[in-house]
Formats: C-alpha cells, structure tokens, sequence
C-alpha cells in the first residue's frame, strides 16, 4: 500500500487527483497538508485523512511515501526540496518553478535521494498526440516548419476559476503559465530544443495576469512553433496545426486527418487516422513507477523544459523584445 499525502488544495486539479488516487486499489490517502488549514481541514475530514498542519512534520512521518503537489506554484521549489531530503516520491502539477535555476536545485535534491519523480502532462497520454508524433517520426510530414498549438477556455471570462488564479506572485503567470503550459511541453516534444522567442500577452478581463496570451518560438531545426491560451475563449475547440515539407496535420478535438505526399499520389486528400490507446494517466504512471519501478515518461528533465520556455516567455513580454536561449 502506497501512502501518499495531498499537497494543498490550491491547484484546481487537487479534487480530481484525490478522487482518482481513491479509486486506486494500492493507494491510501494518509495525510493532507494545506498553506491555508482553513481549507485543508475539512478536505483532510472529507477524504478521511490526517490533517498535518506543519509541513516538516508531516515530511517526517516514516509512514508517508509521496507527495502530490498541488501548492501555489511559487511554493514549489521549497516543498520539493524538502521533500527530497525526505526520501518522499513527488508527482507534481506543472510548472514545476519559474526559474530554471529552481530547477535545477530540485533536481540535484531528487537525483540524491533516488525518488521517483513524475510532472502532469496529460496531452502527451492522448491518442492524437501519439498518433501524430509516429507520423512526424515516419517522415510523413517530411521537414516540419511550423506547429501551432491551441488550448483554451474561458474560465477568466466567466468566472469559475479561483481568484488567487490571477495573483502574479503565487502563480507566477496567467493563461500561458498555466493552460498554456500543454501547448510549451508539446512544441518542445515535438520540435526539439528552442533558440529564440517572442510574446504577446494581455489581459481581457483586466486582471493582474494574462488572459490571452501567444509565444512564438524558433527551434535548432529551424521549425517554428506557436503556443497560443486563453482564459476568455469560450466555445474554443483543441487545435493543433503541423505543417511540413511533404504535408499537413490536424488535429481539432479528438480526431486527426494527415493530408501527405506519402497517403496519395498528389497529397491532395485529408485523411482521418486511426488512434492508438491512449497511455495512462501521468498520475497512474506515477504509482506505477512508485510501485513497480516502471520507468518515468515525465520527469526532470521534462519538467526543465517547460520551465526553461515559460522563463523565457515571460521575460520576453515583460521587456517586449525577442529574447535568445541561453
């Protein structure tokens, strides 16, 4: 049995991971931990769990084998850490810091202590995406030259997000650092390591963080991918566009057409792909890796890399100029 404690109820995925690890057969939910015990009590009684109050405390239990993050993201680096000289296996929401420097300091902690780590990053468990990444790999697109990611709601605009979702100093960011965070991870899958970027953001609802938001990146490949969020876009359909030398790919909510060289003789039709299963939850794949050993898709060294983009994202709103990776 694998005892795990929930990490702040901050996040809006926290309900869904404690409902999910409770339907989990080799999990228990021994304890919760929450910044504000004003909340996280009568989560704790909800889930029939041990409020702990004192984070190094509960860190210290010896019965106690993860953590699940899902804190302000600015308390993120300090909790791992803490939790890594612990000994303590993490699953965390994304991003893991704003700063690369943060995460590398986290890495060196969970390298040490031989912890399993493992960072959410559900659109790279979907069908689609696994679908169009053999295709890429297959040459069926040829050369890529641009992808364009688009991932939006509009939970700004009709206020079902938490207000503390537009505090700058816990959350670091808006749409992009967050929503935003699913197209960053799967340009930089796709299209390798980034070279330069610029950003647009704003905000429509005029809170203190974006709400609309566009970065535009170029890769070593010389593609050039577009990450596109927004918290004020209702009726917004998932869309990704991957153009190539040789063809174009769709994807637009669950269903992905290829038009290609390779599928016609003048690549002149679309055609709808069939879907593999999709792979297990990041959370599911967490417990396993836990558990079995099972080898971790999105670790460390994911998790770098979405940081490194929203670093570097942000700077380049901030100072309204195209800023180049270091």
């Amino acid at each position: 049995m694998i005892k795990v404690a929930m990490i702040s109820k901050w996040h809006v995925h926290a309900e869904g991971y404690a409902k999910h690890l409770k339907g989990l057969p080799d999990v228990n939910i021994k304890y919760v931990w929450d910044e504000d015990p004003a909340r996280g009590l009568p989560w704790a009684q909800e889930l029939g769990a041990i409020f702990e109050p004192t984070l190094h405390e509960l860190l210290e239990k010896e019965d106690l084998d993860a953590i699940i993050v899902c804190s302000p993201t600015n308390m993120h680096p300090d909790i791992m850490l803490r939790a890594a000289q612990a000994g303590k296996h993490i699953f965390t929401e994304k991003v893991l810091a704003f700063t690369v420097k943060d995460c590398d300091r986290v890495a060196e902690a969970v390298k040490k202590s031989g912890a399993v780590f493992t960072i959410s990053y559900p659109h790279r468990c979907m069908p689609v995406h696994l679908a169009l990444k053999k295709a890429i790999d297959s040459g069926a697109l040829g050369r890529l030259t641009l992808m364009r990611v688009r991932n939006a709601h509009n939970g700004a605009l009709a206020e079902w997000l938490p207000g503390y979702w537009y505090d700058p100093e816990t959350a670091g960011g808006g749409a992009m650092m967050d929503l935003g965070a699913h197209p960053m991870y799967l340009l930089r899958w796709y299209l390798g390591k980034p070279v330069r970027i610029q950003s647009m953001f704003n905000t429509i609802t005029r809170r203190n963080v974006d709400d609309n938001a566009v970065s535009t990146i170029e890769f070593e490949n010389g593609a050039i991918g577009v990450s596109e969020t927004s918290l004020v876009s209702p009726m917004a359909p998932y869309l990704v566009e991957a153009y190539g030398t040789e063809g174009v790919a769709i994807i637009e909510d669950d269903k992905l057409r290829i038009k290609s060289k390779k599928y016609d003789d003048e690549g002149k039709q679309f055609h709808q792909q069939d879907l593999p299963e999709a792979l297990p939850s990041p959370l599911d794949q967490f417990i396993a890796s836990v558990k079995d050993g099972a080898a971790v898709r999105f670790g460390l060294d994911e998790a770098r890399q979405l940081s490194e983009l929203m670093q570097y994202a942000y700077q380049a709103h901030r100072e309204g100029r195209q800023v180049t990776f270091a």
